[in-house]
């Protein structure tokens, strides 16, 4: 059986998917992508082998799989029609699931699933082990390259000039939900960390701003009954988008084939 796949945006994490599906991927189909400038969508995948037809967002919905790859403002736009769908949704902008967990409950009632990717993290199948038991407390420490911070609206809340630091410098400290709101565009990992262990409200972010790296670092500390964990991962940021690690990408991709893998490894 053949599912197919609608991408909603082509930036750095959805067009890499969408040549990677074009290319082909057993029992995967790409039929649709939707992005804010159509013109240019459809410039992208004029050579495709297959051209997806290029559509409305909400017409995303009339495929079996929905990539979300898009800003996190247009989320529901997305989200919002696959899940009253009935279909797979697959979301890159993790940090917007967290202020609309209603979701997960509307997805219970259509028979939809929303399926995260791993991301540019490691480690969440064990991090989803421990949490079968008891679970004292998980943190995550991000560092990145200043420019890839600038925007976010925490930032520019407390008027930190991202660009002017010189050394290290810890720019926000609490927890994962507040993290995804005062840094959509960065704290995606921290969001996923957090759905896979012991909620947004008890897993501990801390994001800092380091001139001296050129790769997004994030470390993951685990004190759990069953194990405890650390983990480090340095993601190479995407030359389309700082703010997004070449990883991630492929994650998504990792995610789509086990949808349909005759042998999938990890739970």
């Amino acid at each position: 059986m053949t599912l197919t796949v609608a991408i909603g945006g082509l930036g750095a994490i959805g067009l890499a998917v969408a040549r990677a599906l074009d290319r082909g991927v057993e029992g995967l189909r790409l039929v649709a992508v939707s992005a804010r400038d159509r013109d240019r969508a459809r410039a992208n995948v004029a050579g495709f082998a297959t051209p997806p037809e290029v559509v409305d967002l909400p017409a995303l919905a009339r495929a079996d799989i929905v990539v979300e790859a898009a800003p996190a403002a247009v989320f529901e736009q997305i989200a919002v029609p696959a899940i009253e769908a009935g279909r797979i949704f697959v979301p890159s902008s993790v940090g917007a699931l967290l202020p609309r967990m209603h979701l997960v409950d509307r997805a219970r009632a259509t028979g939809a699933r929303i399926i995260v990717p791993t991301g540019a993290l490691l480690g969440l199948d064990a991090v989803r082990a421990c949490a079968e038991g008891t679970v004292e407390k998980i943190t995550i420490e991000s560092r990145k390259p200043p420019r890839g911070l600038v925007g976010a609206p925490y930032l520019e809340q407390h008027g930190i000039e991202v660009l002017a630091v010189t050394g290290p410098t810890l720019v926000f400290e609490g927890n994962a939900f507040d993290a995804a709101a005062g840094f959509p565009a960065n704290v995606n990992v921290a969001a996923a960390l957090a759905l896979a262990g012991i909620g947004p409200q008890r897993t501990t972010v801390r994001i800092w701003a380091d001139p001296g790296v050129d790769r997004n670092i994030h470390t993951i500390h685990v004190e759990a009954e069953a194990a405890r964990l650390t983990m480090t991962v340095e993601n190479v940021p995407s030359e389309a988008n700082p703010r997004t690690g070449k990883l991630t990408p492929l994650s998504v991709l990792a995610c789509l084939r086990g949808l349909t893998a005759t042998l999938k490894v990890g739970s």
